[in-house]
């Protein structure tokens, strides 16, 4: 498996919960990183159903082990009665735990004990480009950047599996929501408005349920890590922007099997939704590894003007075209935005395989931008 962006290493001062998404790569990182922790796999059935019989085996299995010694539980949502002892052992003995899981949702629903600040989370998101040699823009752009899909020959076979695993598995037999198939319509049509700036009167209207309901639904996405929302850049300082959040899902693979988009070609404007979507993606999980403060926005006028990404207070300002030719044109929402923001940082990221600057603007090839931005950053 290809080595991670993320260091667990540099987290692990005190116990963490390792979250991510299915098939991210959580149980892999920790092979790789921690080869000689002590392992309890909550996937293996026999293993899951003794600690839910006897929670406390776990307290009379650690409590002899040394300070500091590192215990992985892998899927701890499966039997989070075992939080009590973790927060024992703790206590009483000075171990160190990585508690891994796909979702704080389990957890938090039920009322179980997160260990009162004693753990903090740490988020595992699909590859970023960096994590992969010979990076191929178009294949990401198509399938994603889950590890196995990214990797896989048929990634198409995949990416149906992994919809309907997370629909028996999260949603289903958690019992998250009361209408199955409203909810795989409200997957679809999320899908519709990936990238886009969320209206849920709109979505509930075509899911058939009500606008709370769909706020809901969002929630869970949210909280199973299988979406997140942009919010708008509300500074005003001339033009009324606008305000309501934008949504994505966590790869672009999943929003791209949601709405039947198989091959994409560059031109069309599936695949220049898809190439804007890799680019927050690679953003999103750039600001969280690299522990930054600044927030991620987009910038909208109510006349329509618009720029992608905004980073932190207005510090850096990225309009993402899939573009193989970057012409004055494209430069109008940054243009724009500097009548207001003339400090900021101006980039355009594009397909144009020639990086320069226009009127102050730096128009940078998408594989350079990834480049600067894992390096350097912005």
């Amino acid at each position: 498996m290809l080595p991670r962006i993320l260091n667990l290493n540099n987290e692990i001062d005190n116990s963490i919960f390792l979250f991510g998404a299915r098939q991210t790569g959580k149980s892999t990182i920790l092979r790789q990183q921690f080869p000689q922790a002590i392992n309890i796999d909550l996937l293996d059935n026999s293993v899951k159903e003794r600690y839910r019989r006897n929670p406390t085996l776990l307290y009379e299995m650690l409590r002899d082990k040394p300070e500091g010694t590192l215990v992985i539980i892998d899927e701890i949502p499966e039997v989070p009665s075992l939080l009590d002892e973790v927060h024992r052992l703790i206590v009483e003995s000075g171990l160190v735990f990585i508690l891994c899981g796909s979702s704080a949702r389990k957890l938090k629903r039920k009322g179980h004990n997160t260990l009162g600040g004693r753990a903090y989370p740490v988020y595992l998101y699909p590859f970023v480009s960096a994590e992969i040699p010979d990076f191929d823009i178009d294949r990401a752009v198509t399938f994603g950047m889950i590890p196995p899909h990214y990797l896989a020959k048929n990634p198409t076979r995949l990416l149906a599996g992994y919809i309907n695993v997370y629909l028996k598995e999260e949603i289903k037999e958690e019992a998250l929501v009361r209408n199955l198939d409203a909810f795989q319509r409200f997957l679809e049509v999320a899908a519709l408005t990936d990238g886009e700036i969320v209206n849920s009167s709109n979505i509930a209207q075509d899911c058939g349920v009500r606008a709370t309901t769909v706020n809901a639904y969002f929630d869970i996405l949210k909280d199973t890590l299988m979406g997140y929302r942009i919010p708008a850049f509300r500074k005003v300082l001339k033009r009324k922007l606008m305000q309501a959040p934008k949504f994505y899902y966590f790869d672009i693979g999943v929003a791209n099997h949601l709405l039947h988009r198989k091959e994409l070609v560059r031109g069309s404007a599936d695949y220049g939704h898809a190439f804007e979507h890799l680019v927050i993606q690679e953003l999103y999980a750039w600001l969280q590894y690299t522990h930054s403060e600044e927030t991620l926005s987009y910038w909208r006028t109510y006349t329509g003007i618009e720029v992608d990404a905004i980073i932190g207070d207005a510090r850096v300002a990225i309009e993402i075209k899939s573009a193989e030719e970057i012409q004055r044109r494209h430069l109008k929402g940054l243009k724009t935005f500097a009548d207001e923001h003339p400090k900021s940082r101006r980039i355009i990221v594009s397909l144009d395989k020639i990086s320069r600057t226009i009127d102050d603007i730096e128009c940078l090839y998408v594989l350079d931008f990834f480049k600067q931005l894992w390096s350097k950053g912005l």
